[in-house]
C-alpha cells in the first residue's frame, strides 16, 4: 500500500499520459540554479516551500540527470516531471519553511528524495480522467520504478527510483 513506512512500491514500466517536458540544448537557468544552491547529487539542498521550488528542483534536475549524468533525454524527462510532484506536495501539504533535495546515482538506478519536517504521510488517491488535481502520486506510481517513504525522527523522506541501463 502506497505511503507506508519503509514500503517501497514496485512498478511495470506502464507510462502515464502526462504533460512533456523537453531538455532545451542548454538551459541557462539550470545551470544558474545550481550554482546558487548547490548539486543535489553531492549533498542534500534545502530549498524555500514556495510554488517557484518545483521549478528549480526541475532545472536542477534537468542538470543533473542529462548533462551530469548523461542520462537519455525521455530518462530526464520522466526525472523531472517525478520531482515537480514531490516538490508539490512538500510544497503544499506539510507547512514547513524548507525542504530537502537529494538526488543519488547508483549501479543500474536513479533516486530523488524529498524530505520534510512533516511525519504525515502522502496518499495515492484513485484519479478520474476530468481530475484537475490529486494526480502527483498517481504520475509517481505510474513513471518510477519503485517510490516510497520514510519516516523520521522529525519528518519524513519520500523518494522514487528509476532504473538505468549502465554503460
Amino acid at each position: 500500500m502506497a505511503g507506508l513506512e519503509g514500503i517501497e512500491q514496485p512498478r511495470g514500466h506502464s507510462r502515464a499520459a502526462a504533460a512533456r517536458w523537453s531538455p532545451a540544448v542548454e538551459d541557462e537557468q539550470a545551470l544558474k540554479a545550481l550554482e546558487l544552491f548547490g548539486n543535489p547529487a553531492e549533498a542534500e539542498i534545502p530549498l524555500p516551500s514556495r510554488p517557484e521550488s518545483a521549478a528549480t528542483a526541475r532545472r536542477l534536475t534537468q542538470v543533473v540527470v542529462l548533462r551530469h549524468w548523461g542520462l537519455t533525454p525521455k530518462m530526464t524527462e520522466d526525472a523531472v516531471l517525478l520531482v515537480s510532484e514531490l516538490v508539490g506536495n512538500a510544497v503544499r501539504h506539510t507547512g514547513a519553511r524548507v525542504f530537502g533535495l537529494r538526488m543519488r546515482r547508483r549501479r543500474g538506478w536513479i533516486r530523488v528524495e524529498v524530505r520534510d519536517p512533516s511525519r504525515a504521510l502522502p496518499c495515492l488517491m484513485p484519479v478520474q480522467d476530468l481530475d484537475v488535481s490529486g494526480r502527483g502520486l498517481f504520475l509517481v506510481d505510474k513513471l518510477a520504478d519503485r517510490w516510497g517513504v520514510d519516516l523520521l525522527p522529525r519528518g519524513k523522506t519520500t523518494w522514487f527510483e528509476m532504473r538505468v541501463a549502465d554503460r
